[in-house]
């Protein structure tokens, strides 16, 4: 199992998320994500860096480690302009990118309507997701579709990309490999580098072929745990 992190991106300045991607690599992670929002979840009042112009520059400042999208999310933009600019990623990262694609949710409507974005109905979100995700990998990036609802999880399966589940228990993840689903885990985790191992071995077994751990509190923590595991 790969081991990555989320990125300090919602900050007004990108030199702190460049220079934790360079450490992540230095520290032998596998990945750093970039989150697709316009603001912190719930937080309209902070700043947030744009997923594409932040990827682009770790694309050009790292040379290993993967990079993705986790999730870039369906209507922000045309889905054309979508699929160009994961095309540009994966080019100028020399084929490190990993497309994470959402439909978004409730949760995130807010954003759309704060900047006049339509927020379209559920399906026309899923159906457009599934255009996009056949695009992207028709140029030979890795897609993950973020885990939701059953109708969004089995377009996983139909567009042959895995699944992206959020703060999942491993019971999950082992119960959607057993039905042949290729599952990835994203959330925090928390404790010391034994406590943290323990929770990766866990999801390991379960079948989850990569953790993304959200921001931590200590990178070389996280990658003396993923090490130990492994």
């Amino acid at each position: 199992m790969k081991v990555g992190t989320t990125l300090p991106q919602f900050r007004d300045e990108a030199d702190s998320a460049i220079a934790a991607a360079l450490r992540a690599e230095q520290v032998g992670l596998d990945g750093v994500f970039c989150f697709d929002h316009l603001w912190p979840m719930g937080q309209p009042g902070r700043p947030a860096l744009s997923s594409g112009p932040l990827l682009g520059a770790l694309a050009a400042s790292t040379s290993v480690i993967h990079i993705g999208t986790l999730v870039a999310r369906i209507g922000l933009l045309p889905d054309d302009v979508l699929v160009d600019e994961l095309a540009s990623l994966h080019a100028i990262s020399n084929g490190r990118l990993i497309a994470g694609l959402g439909t978004g949710d409730h949760l995130s409507r807010a954003e759309n309507q704060a900047f006049g974005i339509p927020f379209e109905p559920a399906e026309v979100r899923r159906v457009r997701m599934g255009a996009v995700a056949v695009a992207v990998e028709a140029r030979g990036i890795p897609v993950w579709v973020g885990g939701g609802l059953p109708s969004t999880t089995e377009l996983a399966r139909t567009v042959g990309g895995a699944v992206n589940l959020w703060e999942a228990e491993a019971t999950q993840v082992a119960e959607m490999t057993a039905a042949g689903y290729e599952v990835t885990w994203g959330g925090p985790v928390a404790g010391n580098a034994v406590q943290i191992e323990e929770r990766l071995r866990e999801l390991a077994g379960a079948g989850a072929t990569w953790a993304v751990c959200a921001w931590p509190d200590s990178l070389e923590v996280i990658a003396e745990a993923a090490n130990a595991m492994r």
